[in-house]
């Protein structure tokens, strides 16, 4: 079964940092293309950090700049969002998506594989 699992969510005080992981299953993931999406409480899913299969950026949210990186383990076939600095406005759950050839955008919401999400909450 081909899949993506995220994991590393959880509750951070403002300040704080987080790592999330995203492990895909039944294929590989180097050399695909790599998107973070997060949804806010009552909010759509966007796109804040997608990267092709080098890991270069080809979309960064202005609002996760010089905050967030993404990092890669092929050995683990984990992808990783490192998150610095978090802010209430981060909270949301956090999707990791995988595509061989990338989205039709730079950061589109059309990855041929997507994770279940992760919960993020950032609060005092």
């Amino acid at each position: 079964q081909l899949r993506l699992v995220e994991s590393g969510g959880g509750l951070v005080q403002p300040g704080g940092s987080l790592s999330l992981s995203c492990t895909a299953t039944g294929f590989f993931l180097e050399k695909y293309e790599i998107g973070w999406f997060r949804q806010a409480p009552g909010q759509g899913r966007v796109g804040i950090l997608c990267v092709d299969g080098r890991d270069e950026r080809k979309f960064v949210a202005d609002s996760v700049k010089a905050r967030f990186a993404v990092s890669r383990d092929i050995a683990e076939n984990t992808v990783y969002l490192h998150m610095n600095n978090l802010n209430p406005e981060d909270t949301g759950v956090y999707y990791c998506a995988a595509d061989a050839l990338g989205p039709t955008g730079e950061c589109s919401d059309d990855y041929d594989y997507r994770g279940q999400g992760t919960q993020v909450t950032v609060s005092a």
